[in-house]
């Protein structure tokens, strides 16, 4: 059998739905998002970034090809040049300013996805450390694609708009396919007990990302 990275969503169906779906996109989508809870989600997710970057450094030390390091080094140089500042100001038209974000503790959600997946990077090769990453990646520009075709959500005057858009931006739209491609091609190469390997590890990487949503949610710490 050849598999893909649908395979993997296929056989998480329940929680990758409950990722996807889950209450926080549903109101964030509605615009009916308390606005404390998107905020707290805001600030845990910048810490998330920062693991996020050191996780590609990490890919860079994994990877065995020059194709593959040249990945790593443009994944981890878009977080830290484009992405981490963008986010920055996002941050600051909710009143979050860099000053809070340096001293950010981070929620337990947070501390648990972010370590999981860099304890998996480390213990594993670059395949576990990328099916680790994808519910994010991936998974994020899924979400936006939902959203846009559900008859629910609302772009005018929904204070989440910005949100949706960067996830559905061009740009994030071909890095979620270009993942999506990598994994496709290495997937293909592997036998049963392999890919059961990495169906364990992208079920749980999923259930932290549902996790993530609820923390904001509930702003828990």
């Amino acid at each position: 059998m050849t598999y893909r990275f649908a395979d993997l969503k296929a056989a998480c169906q329940a929680d990758w739905q409950a990722y996807c779906e889950h209450d926080f996109v549903t109101r964030l989508g509605a615009g009916t998002l308390a606005p404390d809870a998107f905020r707290h989600y805001l600030q845990q997710d910048y810490l998330f970034l920062v693991h996020f970057a050191r996780a590609y450094a990490l890919a860079a030390y994994k990877s065995r090809t020059l194709a593959e390091l040249r990945q790593a080094y443009d994944a981890l140089r878009t977080i830290l040049d484009v992405e981490l500042d963008l986010h920055v100001g996002y941050c600051h038209e909710w009143g979050i300013s860099e000053a809070d974000l340096a001293t950010l503790p981070e929620a337990r959600a947070t501390l648990a996805y972010t370590r999981y997946v860099l304890d998996t990077g480390s213990r594993g090769d670059l395949l576990d450390l990328h099916v680790a990453l994808a519910p994010c990646l991936i998974g994020y520009g899924e979400i936006a694609n939902w959203l846009n075709a559900q008859s629910f959500t609302h772009h005018e005057g929904n204070p989440y708009a910005d949100w949706i858009a960067m996830y559905a931006s061009d740009e994030f739209q071909q890095a979620m396919h270009a993942e999506t491609a990598w994994l496709d091609e290495r997937l293909a190469t592997l036998d049963a007990s392999r890919f059961d390997q990495l169906v364990t590890i992208f079920r749980d990487a999923t259930r932290l990302e549902i996790d993530f949503w609820q923390m904001g949610l509930d702003q828990s710490t």
